[in-house]
């Protein structure tokens, strides 16, 4: 999914000395964001947040739904990441400009690496019931300009416990892994509870933990967790324990600490202001990041460079 804001903000983040050690229960309170003008799609975004911009090398966290919605995102660019999109209801067709089509549904994976540069579009099949997130993972220096690729997966490795399934969406956890590449060491998870359910989870004391309830309400870590918020767990545990109050649908985001520095504006990660100049210029111009076909419509133009330059701010505020 694009950030479609006209005005996004600058976001530098990253970086292993500026990483909270240890345990936390740090609750982010998100924004919402409309996508598309005054009537489109309404989301929820927690990542990045005005205290803290990454969770391991995940960048990038919106929540939307559920309601009856259309997803109308028109052909749009990224670099250096890559987009991770799971659905709870509803269905969204992916384009892009590889040439892949791809209808994702619920507990089905569309996993976009940007590298160089990509552009993609996606739309939802008529207004239907949506409830999903879009998420951005940052591509380390090694992989970021290495070709784009697509992939798509239909069936996940789910981990059973009484009362609740975990099924790893991308990276590690609880001794089952993810097909999906990845490029850091990622965790990736949705949590489904049964009422009253509860599971502790073996986790990395070297990542650092998020988690974001999607629907019902959980107690993690002995924190009440409703939709909304995301609530940052830090690193430097070996067991993360979840209790539901009620039928819940939990995402657990995890990763090592980042350990570059990253500028990201818009659809774009880079590393300094004249990369990312440098990407919206080629973006205007239709130059490098290819064409999506059928969509019908125009591809999304490129928002106005802030007027002061885009500098480094650290990974917290």
């Amino acid at each position: 999914m694009s950030n479609l804001e006209r005005d996004p903000r600058e976001t530098l983040c990253g970086g292993r000395r500026e990483a909270g050690e240890g345990p936390a229960r740090d609750l982010l309170t998100g924004r919402d964001v409309v996508l598309g003008g005054p009537r489109g799609m309404k989301v929820t975004r927690t990542l990045p947040n005005r205290d803290r911009r990454m969770v391991g090398a995940w960048c990038f966290v919106d929540h939307y739904g559920p309601e009856p919605a259309t997803m109308r995102v028109p052909p749009h660019p990224h670099t250096g990441l890559q987009t991770v999109s799971w659905l709870l209801e509803g269905e969204v067709l992916h384009r892009d400009s590889l040439g892949s089509e791809q209808l994702i549904s619920p507990g089905q994976l569309n996993l976009m690496t940007a590298g160089r540069a990509i552009s993609h579009s996606e739309e939802s099949p008529g207004e239907t019931v949506l409830h999903g997130v879009q998420l951005w993972v940052a591509l380390p220096d090694a992989s970021r300009n290495d070709a784009p690729s697509f992939e798509h997966h239909p069936v996940l490795p789910v981990l059973d416990l009484p009362g609740v399934a975990v099924t790893v969406i991308a990276g590690e956890l609880g001794g089952l892994t993810s097909p999906a590449r990845v490029h850091t060491p990622l965790a990736g998870a949705e949590m489904a509870f049964d009422d009253q359910a509860r599971v502790t989870l073996p986790v990395r004391p070297d990542f650092e933990y998020a988690a974001l309830t999607l629907s019902g309400g959980v107690e993690a870590d002995g924190v009440d967790l409703d939709p909304g918020p995301l609530l940052y767990l830090g690193s430097g545990r070996s067991e993360l324990a979840f209790r539901a109050r009620r039928p819940s649908r939990v995402l657990l985001l995890g990763g090592e600490p980042f350990e570059e520095e990253i500028v990201m504006w818009w659809n774009f990660v880079g590393r300094s202001h004249e990369e990312i100049e440098r990407f919206r210029k080629e973006w205007s111009e239709g130059a490098e990041f290819g064409t999506v076909d059928g969509f019908d419509g125009a591809p999304l133009p490129a928002p106005a460079l802030p007027a002061t330059p885009l500098k480094p701010r650290g990974r917290h505020r």
